[in-house]
């Protein structure tokens, strides 16, 4: 699915007896993307990560999930929030332009796991985290 602030992709296994394995399609790495900070994170059930927008960074989620969760999201200030549900087990890639407010919210069972990367570095005396509530609990 796209949109010009947003745009994510459900990847598919390609794994095997090991495990599972999901590539990302290498027309997602097309445009420049300067990695300048990573983190990997869990998200517990109920709960939700983000509700925030940045003013200068991009930011690529990879999320993966054995439950349902749903991802949320506005196209910016004093837009309508948009959402879109995932359930079972899967592997999605979500790419998230500047000014665009973004959420992940748990609705499972089971632990998310979410790793996060962003073009810009993390400067706590200079955030670029701004807080704009696109879903509740």
């Amino acid at each position: 699915m796209g949109t010009p602030g947003l745009d994510y992709l459900e990847l598919t296994d390609s794994g095997d007896q090991r495990g599972s394995s999901f590539p990302v399609p290498p027309t997602w790495f097309a445009e420049p993307f300067p990695l300048r900070d990573a983190h990997i994170t869990t998200l517990l059930p109920g709960h939700i990560r983000g509700n925030h927008f940045h003013r200068a960074r991009r930011e690529i989620f990879v999320v993966i999930a054995n439950d349902r969760w749903s991802l949320h999201w506005d196209m910016g200030e004093g837009t309508s929030s948009q959402s879109h549900e995932f359930e079972g087990p899967s592997a999605v890639v979500v790419r998230i332009q500047p000014q665009v407010s973004h959420a992940i919210r748990n609705d499972g069972s089971a632990i998310l796991h979410l790793v996060g990367l962003t073009d810009g570095p993390y400067d706590p005396t200079a955030p670029d985290a701004f807080p704009r509530r696109v879903t509740s609990p």
